[in-house]
Formats: C-alpha cells, structure tokens, sequence
C-alpha cells in the first residue's frame, strides 16, 4: 500500500457523506425547530422552571433532566445554517425566536427567583456566573456534534448529549437570579456564558455547514457577503476575548494554589500537626494549623524555602492553636459554606483557632485554682500548720539555655513564721504530686 491509498483509507472513515441525509430534509427540519409557539414555548418555561428548582436546590440531576427537555437549540441552530447558506429570511426568523425564547426563560427564572423561600446561592448556580475559555470550547465542540449529527440518517441520542454538555439552560436560570437578587455581575456573567454557548453552538454549525457542502443563497452583491461574514467574525473576536481573560486568571489561581500545598505538604509537615487552612492577604501567606507547635526556627526555614514554590515574593504568616473537637467541629460546617464566603470563612477559621489557643491557655490558669480550692479542707487536716496554697504554671527562662523550663509552682506560707520541717516539706511535695499529677511539681516555702 502506497502513502496514496494509505491517506485515501484514512479519508474514507472520516467522510461524512456516506450517512448523510438529503439537504433539503435537514433544511426543512432545522427550520422548523426555529420556530417558538404554543406548546413549545410552554415546553421551554417548564423546563426553565425545572432548572430553576435544580439550581435553587442544587441538585445536578433536576438540572440535567432540565437540559434534556429543553428546545433551546432549535434557534441557535439554525442561526448558524442561516449565515452558513446565505439565508436571510430563516436567519431573521432564528434571531426573532431565539429572542422571544431567551426573554421569556429568563423572565420565568426572575419570577421563581422572586417568589422563592430559598434565596442563597448555591453552588451549581455559582459556576454559571464565571464563564472561562473552556466553555467556549465546549460550546463549539457541542455544535460541531449536533449539526453533524442532524445531518446524519442515524442520529442517534447526540443531540440530548449536546444539550446537557453545553448547558443552555442554567445560565439563563441563573440570569434570572441575578435580576430576581438584585446581583447585577450574577446576571452579567450568566448571561454572557449563555451568550458564549450561542455563538460558538451557531459558529460550529456554520462551518459544519460548509465542510458538509450546503448550498448557498446567493447575495444581491458580493459586498454584502463579504459585510456579513466581517460582522459574524467580529462578534466571535468580541465574545472570546473577555472569556480569554478569565481563562487565564483562573489558570494562574489554579497554579499558584497548587504551589501553596506543595509548600504546606513538603515544608510545614510533622507529626501531631494539621495545617486546615491557608489564605493570602495582600503579600502575605496566612497558614492555621492545629496541634502540636510549628516552633520559630521551622518557621524561619520554610519562609527561605518558599522561593522554590514560586511564592518568593509573600511573607509566611502561620497561626496556631490547640486541635480541640469544637473547632474541628466549626471547621467542617464553615468549609461547607459558600464561595461568595470565602473570606469570612478564612477569617472565621483564624479567629477559631485562636480562640481555641487562648482557651486552652486559660483553662491551664484556671484548673489550679479550682484545685487550690478543693485541697483546701485536706490541707487543713493533714498540714495544720499550712496557712495558705497557692497553684501555678511557670514558665522559667534560663540564662544559658533558649528552652524555658516547665513546671507547676506551690506557694505555700505558715502560721507563725514557722517553717516546715524536712519531713513535713517532702511530704507536701509528695501529697501535692499525686493530687495535682504532675512529676515536675516545685514547692516553694514564703
């Protein structure tokens, strides 16, 4: 087999004319899927009302069976097989009902969203608010498959399939939230992700149109086809380059996140410690970990190696504090809150764990009172002669060492000015050791 025959095997898998139905039959029934009225349109604000109860109660099952019902293909469609074919009349009539169709949907969303006991934003209605570069792609890739399909004898279940990857109907749901909230760049960014899906849907079905050979009305001039096709190029120009942005601010976010657990999993690591949330606040790289202390010099050597991670330009700030049930309790019902809550999530993370660590500093300075209070009547049996106990942690710093020695101090003072005999003295120490349970115990006579 020569490289000829080779490309021409090749070729054959990839033609599309074997299956392909007749032109007219994929015109007559493009067009007539244009058209909204009647039971369609009521079709249209069922499945607008079914995708609004998915993303009220975020459920991605009702919001895909949503899609799946949806007509809102038809117009868009045939949009694209209007400029592709140079059909003026049908392209007046997909742009007339795609907007009589986008109109209604989002004006059915508004008065859901309105009159809704459930008014915060979840999730699934979150992510139709930032479209990126991705969904122009998906969009395209979706219209690609669906003229392709329609064009096809056996279509199969392509077209559903299409529907629910380029998800028409959420960002119309969540426009409508947007109006219904008061939350304009809600709307904005909905709208301009079901804007994206009809471009590129249209676009993909355009040049599906033309590999496939359609043939074309043809122009009163050859002005006006070369005006058409400039207008159709600088509204596809126009759409990308606001969702190129975005693409690109995410990518970077994405990196930079990936960066940060690098840093925390090979730098901040050690048994008994858990790091539960990071942050950044201007230049700054704010770490809260629970548990057993990240001490001064590990600090000082994961601030050097930050650098290496791409993060050489923020200051380490890490916050600590005891890991106690309560705040691991907290910190899994507030990481379930909302994206719009990250900062006060952060915030609130922070301000846990140091509560939790002044907490546990006082209840160290409390304990021993309440236990000065309750050896009293023993002391009064067994060391008569004791006039006054008193029970505290000490913290000594010493000259020639940087670690503080640890230790309970017992004030204890006598009647009289007498001191207390060897005897008597060891054995305070001893009686104190075992009812405070500390080995490291000091008795300190006044």
């Amino acid at each position: 087999m020569n490289i000829k025959e080779f490309f021409d095997e090749v070729r054959a898998y990839f033609d599309m004319q074997a299956d392909r139905n007749d032109e007219q039959t994929i015109i007559k029934q493009i067009s007539n899927g244009v058209t909204f009225r009647g039971s369609k349109l009521w079709v249209l604000i069922f499945a607008i009302l079914i995708a609004s109860l998915g993303l009220n109660v975020n459920s991605t099952a009702v919001i895909v069976g949503a899609m799946l019902i949806s007509p809102l293909m038809g117009p868009i469609i045939g949009m694209g097989l209007a400029v592709g074919t140079n059909d003026l009349d049908l392209l007046r009539r997909a742009v007339k009902n795609y907007s009589v169709a986008t109109v209604f949907s989002v004006l059915t969303a508004t008065i859901y969203f309105f009159i809704s006991p459930l008014g915060e934003a979840q999730s699934e209605l979150l992510a139709r608010t930032s479209p990126t570069l991705y969904d122009v792609l998906i969009a395209f890739c979706g219209g690609g498959a669906g003229i392709v399909a329609l064009c096809t004898r056996d279509r199969g279940n392509v077209i559903p399939g299409v529907a629910i990857a380029t998800a028409l109907m959420p960002p119309l749901c969540t426009a409508g939230y947007g109006l219904a909230t008061g939350h304009l760049l809600y709307f904005l960014g909905a709208f301009y992700l079901f804007f994206i899906n009809t471009v590129f849907i249209a676009l993909a079905t355009y040049f599906g149109v033309r590999i496939l050979g359609f043939h074309k009305h043809e122009f009163v001039s050859a002005w006006r086809e070369r005006r058409a096709h400039r207008i159709l190029t600088a509204i596809v120009v126009v759409t990308m380059i606001p969702a190129a942005v975005m693409t690109v601010s995410i990518v970077r976010k994405s990196f930079f996140e990936h960066n940060v657990r690098r840093f925390v999993k090979s730098e901040l690591n050690q048994s008994g410690t858990q790091v539960i949330s990071n942050s950044v606040e201007g230049r700054t790289l704010r770490i809260v970990a629970v548990g057993r202390e990240i001490n001064a010099a590990t600090q000082a050597e994961a601030q050097k190696q930050m650098q290496h991670y791409g993060l050489g330009e923020y200051k380490l700030a890490i916050i600590q504090g005891a890991q106690t049930d309560s705040l691991l309790q907290l910190n899994n019902q507030i990481s379930q809150m909302s994206t719009t809550r990250e900062a006060d999530r952060q915030q609130l993370v922070e301000l846990s764990a140091q509560t939790a660590l002044l907490t546990e500093q006082l209840q160290g300075y409390v304990q021993y009172e309440e236990l000065a209070s309750t050896l009293r009547p023993e002391l009064k049996v067994l060391f008569p002669q004791v006039r006054s106990l008193s029970l505290s942690p000490v913290n000594e710093v010493q000259r020639d060492t940087m670690a503080p020695r640890h230790y309970v101090a017992a004030l204890v003072s006598t009647d009289g000015g007498r001191r207390l005999s060897a005897a008597d003295l060891t054995k305070l120490r001893e009686w104190l050791q075992a009812r405070v349970g500390d080995d490291s115990l000091v008795v300190v006579e006044r």
